[in-house]
């Protein structure tokens, strides 16, 4: 009985409405960058350096790709329009820049959860549920956040006929980091694909050119040239890397302590489960089944790709709220279990919640942070395989 007591007052606690107040969440999500950017100014901020050399060099028409040690350690990986998606905060000084930098990525995922079709109860969850994912990410001070905000606005944005929009996000995502790709997912749900096609060339072309703008024809093109090589290279680097490649393969490669195989090994059998709920043509116009392709595309991007890090799981936990809303009043225990599971290990599994040991010489050491997303994305797509969505939205 006291048990039961002391969860009910856990319920009534937070059923105030101080904790279901969107102003609540929007203080927070701007105060979480504040902090980071508090914490890590001239200290760990080597990524926002890297971002900021973006701009210069490209300015300066210097190589995108190349090492800069007098700068920042580590290479470049994000394409050439970065140069002025970041030019606002690295003309900043620097402490301003960093700090606005981090508002700007915390508002990009807010606002695109904030303009989505989701009730008020269900951007509730994902804000809280993402708050500590948010924060990690934030502390790397990487695209992550803003990648998982333009994947989430371009499906929304599609389901509210704004194609146009929609298909900018999508090619700017894809032209900074390739991870923008996957919006793509969406296109079957539009209502004007003839437009959607126009508008995904219109911009490809005018965010490859708008470099330009600032260095030269020949310059982007070559930098281009030299970020798909980098890439590349990158890509061999992660397979062993021991803060990259926190995804199924690499949690799969490290258990099984095997690196002689080729990961087509595991990605081929993945493509197949993600693009099999796709021949369920009828289910198409239900939302239900709409939002479980989004947590898919947000779960598949992070679980297999040799790039995955810590603080790509922002994209991940975020599909991983769709997949709990995308049939919220089917949910059982056993799932309610896994997104316990997975806000426990893919979530608090950076945090203070374990020992520093345990983090380092299991959770880091196995990426076993991929493994409650791994679990919720095949039963995600044995879901959108077997499940009948029409009834549930009814």
């Amino acid at each position: 009985m006291r048990n039961l007591t002391s969860v009910s007052k856990l319920k009534t606690f937070f059923a105030h409405p101080f904790f279901q107040d969107k102003r609540t969440l929007l203080g927070l999500w701007l105060i979480l960058p504040v902090v980071a950017a508090f914490l890590k100014i001239n200290r760990n901020d080597n990524n926002f350096l890297i971002f900021k050399g973006v701009y210069w060099h490209t300015i300066q028409q210097l190589p995108l790709y190349e090492l800069y040690p007098n700068e920042y350690f580590d290479h470049n990986h994000y394409g050439p329009v970065f140069s002025l998606v970041i030019a606002p905060f690295a003309l900043m000084p620097h402490w301003l820049g960093l700090t606005l930098w981090l508002v700007a990525l915390s508002l990009c995922m807010f606002v695109a959860v904030s303009r989505s079709s989701l009730s008020h109860l269900q951007q509730i969850f994902i804000f809280w549920f993402c708050a500590q994912t948010l924060l990690n990410s934030l502390f790397m001070q990487q695209f992550n956040i803003a990648i998982a905000g333009f994947v989430i606005a371009s499906y929304f944005l599609i389901k509210k006929e704004n194609d146009f929009w929609a298909a900018f996000l999508i090619i700017l995502g894809t032209f900074v980091k390739l991870y923008g790709v996957v919006g793509l997912a969406f296109f079957f749900f539009s209502r004007h694909k003839m437009k959607l096609i126009g508008s995904l060339l219109f911009w490809s072309v005018v965010l490859f050119v708008a470099p330009m703008l600032i260095s030269s024809p020949h310059y982007v093109v070559e930098q281009y040239g030299q970020w798909f090589a980098r890439l590349l290279v990158k890509n061999g680097e992660n397979i062993d890397s021991y803060r990259q490649n926190i995804s199924a393969l690499g949690m799969i490669r490290r258990i099984s302590g095997n690196a002689s195989y080729s990961d087509l090994w595991l990605l081929l059998p993945a493509m197949f489960i993600f693009f099999m709920p796709y021949l369920r043509f009828k289910q198409y116009r239900n939302t239900g089944f709409q939002m479980g392709i989004l947590a898919s595309v947000l779960l598949f991007v992070v679980l297999f790709s040799t790039g995955s890090e810590s603080s790509s799981y922002i994209i991940a936990l975020s599909g991983v709220c769709f997949w709990y809303l995308s049939a919220p009043g089917k949910r059982s225990s056993f799932d309610l279990g896994l997104i316990i599971f997975a806000f426990l290990l893919s979530s608090m599994g950076s945090s203070d919640l374990f020992p520093r040991s345990f983090r380092r010489e299991v959770l880091t050491k196995y990426a076993l942070k991929a493994l409650p997303c791994l679990l919720i994305w095949l039963k995600l797509s044995y879901e959108m395989m077997t499940r009948d969505y029409k009834t549930e939205d009814r």
